[in-house]
C-alpha cells in the first residue's frame, strides 16, 4: 500500500459488514486511524477489533447518534479529516406495498442520514479549514431503478443533490463533498435479500461479467479521501462494471 491517508482520522458510517467494512480496511491499509460506527454493534465492534479501530454504535437518522460518532472521533484523534456516510437500507417493497411508516424509515437512514452526517462533521471540518465529506449513493435512483425500489431510489437521488449543495457550500471551508455510486456489489445484505436467479440476472447484465465487491467500490472511496482528489467536489463515481453502458440486453460481441 502507499500510504496516501497515512494518519488522516476517518469516521466510516455503516462500517460493519459489506462495503463499508470494505471502505475500512482499504482505509486502514493506507495508515488512516479509524472511527468505525453502525446500528450493529457486535458486527460493529468485531470489524473495529480486527482494524485496531474504535467503535461507536450508531443510529444515522438520529441527529444526536451522528454528532455522537463525529465528538469520539474528535475526542481521541484531536480531529476530523474524512467523513464516510455509507449507512443505508434498501427493502424490497412495491410503491403500492409501501406504508408511510415505511417510507419514512428509509427516507430517515438513507436520506436525512447523509444531512446528520454532514451536519455533525461540519464543525470541526469547519474549524481546521480541512475535510473530506463522501457519501455512498447507488447507480439506483440517479440512473436506473427497478420495481420495489421507489424509496430507496428516491433517497439516492436526493443524495446526489445533496452532495452538489453540501459541496458549494462548503467549498470556501476547504471541504470537498463527493460521493461513489456503486452498481450491483456481492455483500451479505446482497446474499441474503436477494436470491441466486436474480444475481444471475445482474451479472448477464454487466458487461464485467461480474458483480463488484467492496474493495472495487472501496477504490474509489480511497481516491476521493486522498489527496488526489484534492480539486474534485461536488461529484460522484460511477463502479458498476459497465452496467450503464449498454443500450439493450445483446451487447456481447463474443460469445460468454
Amino acid at each position: 500500500m502507499t500510504g496516501r491517508i497515512e494518519d488522516r482520522v476517518a469516521l466510516i458510517i455503516g462500517a460493519a459488514r459489506g462495503i463499508g467494512r470494505g471502505i475500512a480496511e482499504r482505509f486502514a491499509a493506507e495508515g488512516a486511524k479509524l472511527v468505525l460506527a453502525d446500528r450493529e454493534e457486535e458486527a460493529g465492534r468485531a470489524t473495529a477489533e480486527e482494524l485496531g479501530a474504535t467503535f461507536v454504535k450508531t443510529d444515522i437518522s438520529e441527529m444526536a447518534d451522528a454528532e455522537s460518532a463525529v465528538a469520539t472521533a474528535v475526542d481521541i484523534h484531536g480531529r476530523l479529516d474524512i467523513m464516510v456516510q455509507n449507512a443505508g437500507i434498501f427493502p424490497w417493497q412495491l410503491i403500492e406495498n409501501t406504508s408511510p411508516a415505511d417510507w419514512d424509515r428509509v427516507m430517515a437512514v438513507n436520506l436525512r442520514g447523509a444531512f446528520n452526517a454532514a451536519r455533525a462533521a461540519l464543525p470541526p471540518m469547519k474549524s481546521q479549514r480541512y475535510g473530506r465529506m463522501l457519501f455512498t449513493s447507488s447507480i439506483t435512483g440517479p440512473h436506473v431503478t427497478s420495481p420495489g425500489h421507489g424509496h430507496y431510489s428516491a433517497t439516492k437521488a436526493g443524495i446526489n443533490g445533496f452532495i452538489r449543495s453540501a459541496a458549494l457550500e462548503f467549498s470556501s471551508y476547504g471541504i470537498t463533498v463527493n460521493g461513489v455510486e456503486p452498481g450491483n456489489i456481492m455483500t451479505e445484505a446482497v446474499k441474503q435479500q436477494r436470491g441466486a436467479e436474480f444475481i444471475r440476472s445482474m451479472e448477464d447484465a454487466i458487461p464485467l461479467g461480474r458483480l463488484g465487491t467492496p474493495r472495487d467500490v472501496a477504490g474509489a472511496f480511497l481516491f476521493l479521501a486522498s489527496g488526489d482528489a484534492d480539486y474534485v467536489t461536488g461529484t460522484t463515481i460511477v463502479v458498476d462494471g459497465g452496467q450503464l453502458l449498454p443500450e439493450g440486453r445483446d451487447f456481447r460481441i463474443l460469445p460468454a
